[in-house]
């Protein structure tokens, strides 16, 4: 299990978390430290949700407006969506892109926000890490996230004045005119719910250290093994045997020669 650190992204006041991995996870980028490989940080949540407005035509942004903001207030939705691009591991496994992403999702009214809880399904694609053939996997996904409303405290109290410390607001999500963007929250989902090195079978024997051939197609495939002490004496026996059948070939030619005259 790997711990988490939080570290500041460049050019902004939030931080933001990642985790350590005793080993790097391939297709992601790492950089080295201490003797661990730690995956580049990715943008905080807070300043993602500040870049840019909600597109409420985006099949992955949701409206809260039925919920209003009364406590306890319930909704339940169901969508099928098309896959975003890159979702999963890049270049292990994923979601390909336009594929279809079942979403079921329970939307909830509490004091600071709406809490979304839910499940994605979907088939991802990736590579044997074995044996490197082509596999295919049910995914499902289950998350749950906090999408709080921008004027409203961690104990859902309307905010009287603006917070001093920037870091109040470190991981959060926050809905914009009612609307929430779920991609984040869904890559995070897929990310962790898929393996970090996908096998086609559990057993998978791999490839052949000496010629690469697939084990799995051929269980009695092996090499015999030569001492390198004995290989030149081995060339040398074979170069002779193939001298021996030459001359009796030419010798039987000559006999057949003489029995034709």
């Amino acid at each position: 299990m790997g711990r988490e650190r939080k570290v500041q992204y460049p050019g902004s006041s939030v931080a933001c978390e990642y985790a350590i991995s005793a080993a790097p996870i391939p297709g992601t980028p790492s950089r080295v430290r201490g003797g661990r490989h730690l995956p580049e940080p990715r943008r905080p949540k807070a300043d993602m949700a500040a870049n840019a407005h909600l597109d409420h035509r985006n099949p992955l942004v949701f409206d809260t407006h039925e919920l209003g903001r009364r406590p306890g207030a319930l909704q339940r939705l169901s969508r099928t969506v098309d896959a975003p691009r890159d979702l999963g591991l890049q270049g292990v496994i994923g979601v390909p892109e336009g594929a279809p992403v079942e979403l079921e999702l329970r939307l909830e009214s509490v004091m600071e926000g709406v809490l979304v809880t839910g499940t994605a399904r979907a088939r991802a694609e990736g590579e044997c890490v074995r044996c490197l053939e082509p596999l295919e996997l049910e995914l499902e996904a289950d998350f749950q996230e906090m999408f709080s409303y921008p004027d409203a405290d961690d104990r859902g109290r309307v905010k009287t004045e603006p917070a001093d410390d920037a870091e109040e607001d470190e991981d959060r999500l926050f809905l914009e005119d009612g609307l929430f963007d779920l991609e984040p929250v869904l890559r995070d989902a897929v990310v962790l719910a898929l393996p970090m090195q996908p096998v086609c079978q559990d057993d998978c024997p791999g490839l052949c250290a000496e010629c690469g051939a697939r084990l799995a197609d051929d269980p009695d495939h092996h090499h015999d093994a030569v001492d390198i002490r004995w290989a030149a004496l081995q060339g040398l026996a074979g170069s002779l045997g193939d001298g021996e059948k030459d001359e009796m070939s030419g010798a039987e030619a000559g006999v057949d020669e003489k029995q034709e005259k």
